[in-house]
C-alpha cells in the first residue's frame, strides 16, 4: 500500500533536515528511515535503485531519494522527495552566502574560516582515501588515476575532455562481466521528461542569450550536470578549474570557504553550487543579483537530476547490466581518484601558502609553492584536524567548529 502525501511530507523532510555528513551518511538515513523503519522499499529494490544512481550524473543520495519517491507516489513522490532533501540546504546555504558577503571580512570570522579551511583540506584528501581504497584494484587503475592527476594538474586538461577519453577507454578496453539479468518493464516517463527538459532548456537559452554573467552561469551549471560523475569532489575539481582559474568569478580562497560551509548543512553537499552562484552575481550586482546567481545555480544544478531519474529509472535494472555501460563506469571512477586527488593538492597549496609559483614542464606548468610564503598557523591547524579526523575517527561535526574556535583563540594570541 502507498504512503499517504502526510507521510511522505514526513518522512522525505525529516531526511532532508537531518541529512548532514556526505551521501554516505545521507544514504544510511534513508535506509534506516525507507527499509528498516517501515516496508516502503525492499533491501533489493533498495539496493538496485542505489547502484542506477551512482551511474548517474549529480548528487546520488539525492537521486536516490527521488527515485524512492517516484516508487511510491508517480511523479509528484519523486518531485516531493528530491525537492524536500534539497530545499532545507539551500535555505540555509543562502543565508550563510548573504551572511559571508557581509562580514567574511571582518577579523575573527577570517580568523574562523582559516580553520575552517585547514579542515577542508582534510575532508578531501579523506575523501581520496576512501574512494582509492574502493577503486584503485590493480596497477592499471593506479595509471589511469595517477594520468588524470597528470593531466588535470600540470596540462590544465579539460575535466569534461578527460571523462569522455577515460570512459571511451572503458567502453572499448576496459569491459567488465556482468551477469545478466532481467529488465525491468516500462517505457520512460515521457511527459515528465518533456516538461523537465522544457524547464532546463528554455531558461538555460534565455539566459545565454541574454549574455553576461548569469547566462555563463547558466551554461555552466547546465555542463556540470551531464558530466558530474564521481560525487561531488569530483565535481568540485572542475567548478574549481572553471569558476576560479578561467572565469574568475570567486578566489580559491572563497571555493575553500564554499566547501566548509556545505559540509556543514544539510543536503547534498554539491550546494556548493548555490553558494558560487551567489558570490559570482553579488560581484557584479549586489545582494538581489547574487540571489539570482544562487536561484540559477540550484536550478541548472537540479532540474537534470531529476531528469536523468525519471528517464532512466523504469529501465533501472537493464541500465545496471550493460557490460560497455559498467565499462565506461569503471575507468571513469578510477580515474575520479586522480581528480580528486587533483583537487587535494590544489587547496592544500593555497591553503597553506601565500604564494604559488610554476614550472615548465613538456608543456604544461607543474604548479609548485613558494616556501617562505608557508602559513604556520594553517599548516598547524591542518595537523590538528588530520589526527582528530584521520587518526581518531572524530566526526566532522565535532572538528569544524573544534578547529574553528582554535584558529579564532591563536589569532587573538598571535
Amino acid at each position: 500500500m502507498a504512503p499517504s502525501w502526510g507521510e511522505m511530507w514526513r518522512v522525505f523532510g525529516r531526511i532532508g533536515v537531518v541529512s548532514f555528513g556526505g551521501p554516505a551518511a545521507q544514504i544510511g538515513v534513508m535506509h534506516r528511515e525507507l527499509v528498516e523503519a517501515r516496508p516502503w522499499l525492499s533491501e533489493a529494490a533498495f539496493l538496485r535503485a542505489l547502484s542506477f544512481c551512482m551511474m548517474l550524473p549529480g548528487p546520488e543520495a539525492m537521486q536516490l531519494a527521488t527515485y524512492a519517491g517516484w516508487r511510491m507516489r508517480g511523479v509528484w513522490g519523486g518531485v516531493l522527495a528530491g525537492a524536500l532533501f534539497v530545499v532545507p540546504g539551500a535555505v540555509v546555504i543562502l543565508a550563510l552566502a548573504a551572511c559571508y558577503v557581509a562580514w567574511g571580512d571582518v577579523p575573527a570570522v577570517e580568523a574562523v574560516f582559516q580553520g575552517i579551511k585547514a579542515t577542508v583540506v582534510v575532508i578531501v584528501v579523506q575523501a581520496l582515501i576512501r574512494l582509492s581504497q574502493k577503486a584503485l584494484r590493480g596497477p592499471v587503475d593506479v595509471a589511469i588515476a595517477c594520468a588524470s592527476f597528470v593531466a588535470l594538474f600540470v596540462f590544465d586538461l579539460s575535466y569534461p575532455v578527460l571523462i569522455a577519453v577515460v570512459a571511451g577507454l572503458g567502453v572499448f578496453v576496459g569491459r567488465r562481466t556482468v551477469e545478466p539479468a532481467a529488465a525491468q518493464g516500462g517505457a520512460p516517463l515521457g511527459q515528465a521528461v518533456f516538461v523537465l527538459a522544457g524547464l532546463w532548456a528554455v531558461p538555460l537559452a534565455a539566459l545565454v542569450m541574454g549574455d553576461g554573467v548569469f547566462g555563463d552561469l547558466a551554461a555552466f551549471f547546465s555542463k556540470l550536470a551531464v558530466v558530474s560523475f564521481g560525487g561531488a569532489y569530483a565535481a568540485l575539481s572542475y567548478m574549481t578549474q572553471t569558476v576560479v582559474q578561467e572565469h574568475g568569478w570567486i578566489t580559491t580562497a572563497q571555493m575553500v570557504d564554499a566547501l566548509g560551509l556545505a559540509e556543514t548543512t544539510p543536503g547534498p553537499l554539491i550546494l556548493v553550487t548555490e553558494f558560487i552562484g551567489f558570490l559570482s552575481g553579488h560581484g557584479v550586482g549586489g545582494f538581489w543579483a547574487g540571489v539570482a546567481g544562487a536561484v540559477i545555480a540550484l536550478w541548472m544544478t537540479f532540474i537534470p537530476c531529476f531528469l536523468w531519474v525519471f528517464a532512466g529509472a523504469p529501465f533501472i535494472d537493464r541500465l545496471g547490466h550493460m557490460p560497455r555501460l559498467s565499462g565506461a563506469l569503471s575507468a571513469v571512477t578510477v580515474a575520479i581518484v586522480g581528480v580528486i586527488a587533483n583537487l587535494s593538492v590544489w587547496f592544500a597549496l593555497h591553503v597553506l601558502f601565500g604564494q604559488i609559483g610554476s614550472v615548465a614542464v613538456l608543456g604544461g606548468a607543474l604548479p609548485l609553492p613558494v616556501l617562505d610564503s608557508l602559513d604556520a598557523v594553517a599548516l598547524c591547524l591542518g595537523v590538528v584536524a588530520a589526527v582528530l579526523m584521520l587518526g581518531l575517527k572524530w566526526s566532522l561535526l565535532r572538528v569544524m567548529p573544534l578547529i574553528g574556535a582554535l584558529s579564532l583563540g591563536v589569532s587573538m594570541i598571535l
